[in-house]
């Protein structure tokens, strides 16, 4: 059984690696955007783009994956911040608050012509945070640019001080709900490779 995933996420890998399964990744060739106001439609949106994307480039049939991630507090909605200020000051925004981590997943099941899209969510309360840590945190945490606002694992670890859910919700997929949706679409998690 070939399976895809749609992204080349380091998270995403490490979660897939985590469970040990065999897998490609493939990246999609969209252009992420949505205008879709509600979160948990518009990361099932940018999700099932990707999938597409992906999906048309492969030259056999496969089951593809693809996931997008948004933090998302206060009506707005929280992305790959554009510069390290950017960073620090969502940092600063969340500070003694909780924010919400939407994931919209998309499983493309080219073998049976199937496809499921849904979304999960992740509540995370925050700490207080001071100016000098979120300065300190924008320009120490390599990640920094390449998460939504924060990374949950290393520096960024240090100001969460509750989690709601699925922590690999965080991360952009979590492995249970996953499993889940691949169950109703007739899986079993023994149909899958894993490494030796």
């Amino acid at each position: 059984m070939r399976l895809v995933l749609a992204s080349t996420s380091k998270p995403r890998r490490d979660i897939f690696d985590m469970l040990g399964l065999e897998y490609e990744c493939v990246s999609s060739l969209v252009d992420e955007s949505s205008k879709k106001k509600s979160p948990s439609k518009y990361v099932q949106e940018l999700s099932l783009g990707k999938a597409l994307s992906v999906k048309d480039q492969l030259d056999s049939d496969a089951i593809v994956v693809a996931a997008d991630t948004i933090i998302y507090m206060d009506g707005k909605k929280y992305e790959k911040p554009k510069s390290k200020e950017e960073a620090k000051n969502n940092l600063l925004a969340m500070s003694g608050k909780t924010n919400t981590a939407y994931t919209g997943v998309t499983i493309i099941d080219m073998y049976h012509d199937k496809m499921i899209s849904y979304y999960d969510k992740v509540s995370i309360t925050f700490r207080k945070i001071s100016e000098s840590e979120a300065k300190w945190y924008s320009e120490n945490e390599e990640k920094v640019l390449k998460c939504c606002g924060y990374a949950p694992i290393g520096k960024g670890s240090i100001f969460i001080e509750r989690v709601n859910g699925d922590y690999n919700t965080l991360f952009g997929i979590s492995p249970s709900k996953l499993f889940d949706k691949l169950k109703e679409l007739g899986y079993e998690v023994t149909d899958f490779e894993y490494k030796k």
